[in-house]
């Protein structure tokens, strides 16, 4: 195979590193070299800030109206819808994602962009009479130079999530894809020059976190605003570096979901979306539902249903568009999945179906019962296709079970009892509860989650309030002594 090349993106200009170093980007499903990646190191990270700072400072993009910065972002969305095949194969050969939930991942890119660039012309902001003959009013001012930070596991769909609303508000961006899955954001960078967008306006750096590029840029007193998704810990290390400087953050980071399944669920209904909630993407979910628990009236059917609905999916290369399940993302991550497998007896545990393949970084749809409420495989995100299930005999039982983790980014409940449903709904520590299904999101409402699941919300008027700074104007209409 003819490998491929993806460079820096920096003020328009796609560019190799100073150094000339590259690192390979590795196809887990064939575990070979696709693609050379440019590393970047502290030069690059300062020219990309340098070159974002002078956009905004100088340049026409934070300048423009909402409607011309709308006509570029959805000719951006254009350009992706026509190159929708490329940008979802590149992202299914960086970490092995079914091509198919790829192409469902660049379809919600693209309307990332085109709903934050309409959100942001229609957005309405605060008018306050005034008896003093004063009129008060809200302006949202482009916050600057935002870094954005973006995980490995749903590369373009959550890069832009992260770059739409910032462009749209008028702010200049700089991209640090994941290390794992970077050709995307490079192939994002190209479309965005294209579609007009000045240069600075929209810059990708590649490189690694510590002692590199992710945290030159967090440590740099030029940026105003850093948004990451991604691992507690290295969320944890961002926000110290971005205390340095009063640089304000949003973090969406690690999930433990909790699935509750009561007495009276729509079985079907529960069973198809309990497996993708921990299946789809090989588990590697920060939304997974991996903590299941089923009233004991319906655990007996409903876990034969889940292990014959597991054990249906189709395992295969992520290329074909038949294959609805594939490989963990890279050895190093199938490493760390299966090293909980290799606990389960010694917690008590069984393994009711799953397990690792012969060769390769396939891990199976593994579905494990008996464990401890203390194991690790309750209380740790795992991040892969391994769900724990455990029964449970009442309601408040249910709500404790869910709440007992430091994680709260999102749970799920079914349910036909519609009290039930808005009562457990209100007592779970959650960033989202979904009611008998999985997954949908209305970009407009918050997302993010409680604890160790983030600080913050995005979407909609919060990704607003985030990526601008809200402006009090106060005008003298009329002099009280007139």
């Amino acid at each position: 195979m003819v490998r491929e090349t993806f460079g820096h993106v920096i003020n328009g200009v796609e560019q190799q590193s100073v150094s000339g170093e590259l690192f390979d980007d590795v196809n887990p499903w064939t575990e070979e070299v696709w693609a050379q990646i440019a590393l970047g190191g502290k030069a690059e990270a300062d020219a990309a800030v340098a070159a974002a700072r002078l956009a905004f400072d100088e340049g026409p993009w934070p300048r423009m109206g909402f409607i011309k910065r709308g006509e570029i972002l959805h000719r951006l969305a254009d350009l992706m819808a026509r190159d929708r095949e490329a940008l979802a194969l590149a992202d299914c050969r960086d970490m092995g994602k079914p091509v198919s939930q790829a192409l469902d991942d660049v379809d919600r890119s693209i309307l990332n962009i085109r709903f934050f660039a309409d959100q942001a012309r229609l957005s309405q902001a605060d008018a306050y009479p005034m008896d003093s003959g004063h009129h008060a009013y809200t302006r949202y001012e482009a916050a600057g130079v935002v870094v954005a930070i973006a995980p490995w596991n749903f590369p373009l769909m959550l890069e832009t999530w992260k770059v739409a609303p910032a462009l749209a508000w008028g702010n200049t961006v700089v991209l640090k894809p994941a290390e794992d899955t970077p050709a995307s954001a490079t192939m994002l960078a190209r479309l965005a020059i294209e579609a007009g967008l000045p240069p600075g306006v929209l810059n990708v750096v590649h490189g690694f976190g510590p002692d590199s590029v992710g945290q030159f840029l967090t440590e740099d007193p030029r940026v105003d605003r850093i948004t990451f998704t991604g691992e507690s810990g290295t969320g944890r290390a961002i926000s110290r570096a971005a205390a340095m400087n009063l640089t304000p953050v949003s973090l969406e980071l690690g999930g433990k979901g909790a699935n509750i399944v009561f007495g009276d669920a729509d079985l079907d209904n529960a069973v198809q979306w309990a497996v993708q909630a921990i299946f789809r993407n090989a588990g590697q979910v920060c939304l997974a539902g991996s903590r299941l628990f089923v009233h004991r009236s319906v655990y007996d059917e409903f876990l034969s249903r889940f292990a014959a609905a597991a054990e249906g999916l189709k395992i295969g290369d992520p290329e074909l568009h038949e294959t609805e399940f594939s490989c963990l993302a890279s050895r190093e991550h199938f490493e760390k999945v299966t090293s909980y497998l290799d606990t389960v007896e010694a917690h008590g545990g069984t393994v009711v179906t799953g397990g690792v393949t012969d060769g390769g970084l396939v891990v199976k749809p593994t579905i494990i019962t008996g464990v401890g409420l203390d194991s690790p495989h309750y209380c740790e995100e795992i991040f892969g296709p391994v769900v724990v299930v455990r029964p449970f005999d009442t309601e408040p039982e249910a709500v404790d079970l869910a709440n007992d983790s430091p994680y709260g980014l999102n749970a799920m409940v079914f349910t036909e009892n519609l009290s039930r449903a808005h009562r457990v709904a209100a007592r779970l520590e959650a960033g989202t509860v979904w009611v008998n299904c999985f997954f949908i999101r209305d970009l407009r409402a918050p997302f993010g989650g409680f604890g160790d699941s983030g600080v913050g919300r995005e979407g909609g008027v919060y990704s607003r309030d985030f990526f601008t700074e809200p402006k009090a104007v106060i005008v003298e209409v009329s002099s009280l002594t007139q």
